[in-house]
């Protein structure tokens, strides 16, 4: 037997508070059985049409209720729709539940998305960063308050999640967050393992993004020159919080380590090298790959500076701050030493990969092997060949053909 299926929007008027408002609800009713359920919206009793089950009157507040309403009853049919398709026994109280996500068989986006997190979380040291965790917190956050605002609901079924789902998160992130395009992917791509995950696990019959094509762009990557990492040690700081961070950056200059490889440095990992010098032989928090660094004398100098200092605990070599601290002081270091620079942690590594090593002939591939990166590619993201560079190199190239007279003779005896 088919089911049928008719809603109505009403209000009880016995229960209007003493503003004179009364709460909307929703009555579905299939074949004669009925549940009802509060929409969370409320209205005048002199503004309700009670013959429309809608907002009287053409003024913006009934217009954008009915706007409101309208889309929970397309929604309410979507529903129906798909529980027809599924061959599902669907009663009132079951396309209600679905509706407002109490089907027990239904599994949810947040809460998957939270199953996920929790494990990412027992894993963070093994498989896991403690960055990577919180990228993902952030992003289940986000697909929340998207749920939130476009759907006002605390969380909808898994398998309600389509394409046009996918582009407007995309459009919320970019908008109403003020996200950029390459945070906003990176953002989605979290939500998108959360999707593969349900999809692995048969709770979904198709994958929506099989048609979401996107790409992260090209950012040109700051870096410090070498007459900007003069200035920064040449300025004296006057407190001693300013110069360890100062310090500290310094020194990621002139290693290439990220925070948390810096932060966990032990003299542990200082040891002597093939050249029988000092190196750091460390395993990158991020990738878990070795990274095998040469120090440099102004790297070492700074070791030894903090060495059996009173400011630094647990055999660790430098006394780093937490990331946040860190590069706060980092915007105070730059305004007091006048560079004009966002000086964060990571801007440091781009100037290792830039100014300290590739600039002075350091190959691609030694820079590579350096930053505990897998492959040249990655590598070639932090790494640019300065104007200096090019200029010196092409110098060189000028010097050559001038010492070859009997080329430049020969070539102008030719052109006559």
């Amino acid at each position: 037997m088919k089911n049928t299926l008719s809603l109505l929007f009403y209000i009880k008027k016995s229960k209007a508070n003493t503003e004179g408002k009364a709460v909307i609800y929703l009555r579905v009713t299939i074949d004669g059985q009925r549940a009802e359920f509060s929409v969370r919206r409320k209205v005048s009793v002199d503004r309700w049409n009670t013959r429309s089950g809608m907002a009287a009157g053409h003024g913006y507040e009934s217009r954008e209720l009915n706007r409101y309403l309208n889309s929970i009853e397309s929604e309410v049919y979507k529903q129906y729709q798909k529980l027809l398709e599924n061959e599902e026994h669907i009663t009132a109280v079951s396309l209600r539940d679905t509706y407002l996500g109490k089907d027990e068989n239904l599994r949810m986006v947040l809460e998957i998305f939270q199953e996920h997190n929790n494990e990412v979380n027992q894993l963070i040291g093994k498989d896991f960063a403690a960055g990577t965790a919180e990228r993902y917190r952030t992003a289940k956050k986000h697909v929340g308050e998207f749920i939130q605002a476009k759907y006002k609901r605390n969380d909808i079924p898994v398998r309600d999640v389509d394409h046009k789902f996918i582009t407007g998160f995309e459009y919320y992130l970019k908008t109403k967050r003020n996200c950029s395009h390459n945070t906003t992917v990176k953002y989605i791509t979290n939500f998108k393992k959360i999707i593969r995950i349900a999809y692995a696990n048969n709770w979904i019959d198709k994958d929506p993004f099989i048609n979401w094509r996107v790409r992260l762009k090209h950012v040109e990557r700051d870096f410090l020159s070498t007459e900007e990492i003069q200035l920064l040690m040449d300025t004296d700081f006057h407190t001693l919080r300013l110069e360890y961070v100062r310090d500290i950056f310094v020194f990621c200059c002139f290693t290439g380590l990220a925070y948390a490889d810096v932060k966990k440095l032990t003299h542990d990992d200082i040891v002597i090298g093939i050249d029988g010098e000092k190196w750091i032989n460390t395993e990158r928090t991020k990738t878990k790959t070795k990274s095998n660094i040469p120090i440099l004398p102004l790297a070492l100098m700074i070791i030894e500076k903090y060495e059996g200092s009173n400011e630094v605990n647990h055999n660790r070599v430098l006394p780093v701050l937490t990331n946040q601290k860190m590069n706060a002081y980092l915007k105070e270091i730059a305004d007091i030493s006048g560079i004009k620079k966002n000086l964060t942690t990571h801007l440091a590594r781009h100037t290792f990969a830039t100014t300290v090593t590739l600039t002075n002939g350091v190959s691609l591939e030694s820079v590579s092997k350096m930053l505990g990166h897998r492959s040249l590619r990655t590598t070639q993201h932090y790494a640019k060949i300065l104007n200096r560079r090019v200029s010196e190199d092409m110098q060189m190239l000028r010097k050559k053909f001038r010492t070859e007279d009997n080329f430049s003779n020969s070539s102008s005896q030719s052109q006559i």
